[in-house]
């Protein structure tokens, strides 16, 4: 017997540089002192005071099956949320609760596109963009993005793709750029998805997350609150990854058909997870604050370092939890440089072919490790960078 088509063709893309996670998390289960940037993991454990509200619901009882599409005070607390932070009126008729991001951009992708349609998405990407379209049923077709623009898409290329497309997948502050999306470049997305008639599809995880200028969430654009579907999620905000809880807000009709989508197939978040996703938004920006600091911090700590040297170019993050350096000057191609990185300083970083071509001749630096590692293992980067243009000096 045979797998779907579907199925078995969702991972077209290769290996792409995914294997230097995989030998690094291999090596460090072995002992071995590996400092892992690679993937967007906290280094520190969801908060006590969340954990207790999970357990205290959990042990008073609310274990069997929630409501599908979120309790109502969960949804009705993202549409608060949603509506203080953006100035668009949202209600809990907006708001369906789903099983962490990725459940939501695979439900979004199933609500915008049919079978065989085409479905748009910024490079460099988050890993799973491409397989997610396809696994919706919808041919995934990449628009670049340019690191001579920081990394800013521009309407003229998305323009030259969007006929007879469906959706338009964006991502700001962006993973795993850094970028955040300014307002003239959510304007041109606007009126180009108004203009071919598109589906946006916005994914806002990292919302919490921005160091320069400001968030803008498209959906608060002029006549984009009906074509639009955010993403969010508690993962990155209140470091809440394994908890698996996360959003898509649309317009009415949407959800209620996603509610069906979601009856078969997730049937939903258990309760005890949603009391205390619940918790955590009612403890304020303060507790944002304090998960997002230390990368805010980190992120200013790197860029005093990579001023000191030449070699290494940083695209300067203006959100997320990760640094984009330019690896091109040392002669190696970035799947090259992050292998022998690993091998020769234990410092994981992931290639930046792993999120796309456009990334090529970059890496991607996460910075989950504590200020005092990370500023060594920073340095130990640009040591071996130093190394590789004296060797061919030689």
């Amino acid at each position: 017997m045979q797998p779907s088509t579907r199925i078995s063709t969702l991972n077209t893309e290769g290996s792409d540089g995914w294997e230097v996670f995989y030998r690094a998390r291999q090596r460090a289960t072995a002992g071995e002192p590996i400092v892992e940037l690679t993937i967007g993991e906290h280094d520190v454990s969801t908060d006590p005071s969340i954990l207790a509200a999970m357990d205290a619901s959990a042990r008073g009882g609310h274990t069997g099956y929630a409501l599908v599409p979120g309790t109502h005070a969960l949804r009705q607390a993202v549409a608060t949320r949603v509506t203080e932070r953006t100035g668009v009126s949202t209600t809990p008729d907006n708001v369906m609760i789903t099983p962490g991001g990725q459940s939501a951009l695979f439900a979004a992708h199933m609500a915008a596109c049919d079978p065989g349609d085409r479905a748009l998405f910024i490079t460099p990407y988050y890993a799973t963009y491409p397989s997610t379209i396809r696994a919706a049923g919808a041919e995934p077709v990449a628009i670049a993005a340019r690191s001579e623009d920081a990394f800013q898409p521009r309407p003229s290329d998305i323009d030259a793709q969007a006929a007879n497309a469906k959706s338009l997948l964006i991502n700001s502050p962006n993973n795993p750029t850094g970028g955040v999306y300014t307002h003239a470049t959510l304007e041109g997305i606007a009126h180009l998805c108004q203009t071919h008639d598109l589906w946006l599809i916005s994914d806002e995880v990292y919302d919490t997350q921005v160091w320069d200028g400001a968030h803008l969430s498209p959906r608060s654009l002029p006549g984009m609150a009906e074509r639009t579907m955010v993403i969010g999620s508690m993962s990155k905000s209140h470091a809440m990854t394994g908890s698996r809880v996360g959003w898509i807000v649309a317009p009415e009709e949407i959800i209620a058909h996603l509610i069906g989508l979601a009856t078969n197939t997730t049937y939903g978040v258990p309760g005890f997870v949603q009391d205390a996703a619940l918790f955590a938004l009612g403890a304020g920006p303060e507790l944002e604050e304090k998960i997002a600091g230390p990368f805010r911090r980190r992120r200013d700590l790197a860029l005093r370092i990579l001023e000191q040297q030449n070699i290494l170019r940083a695209q300067p993050p203006s959100g997320a939890m990760y640094l984009m350096l330019d690896v091109r000057a040392t002669g190696l191609t970035c799947r090259d440089f992050a292998n022998q990185l690993l091998d020769e300083t234990l410092v994981a970083v992931m290639p930046g072919e792993s999120f796309g071509p456009a990334a090529q001749g970059h890496i991607r630096v996460a910075m989950t490790v504590g200020d005092a590692a990370f500023e060594e293992a920073l340095s130990k980067v640009i040591a071996f960078a130093k190394a590789q243009v004296a060797k061919g000096c030689a």
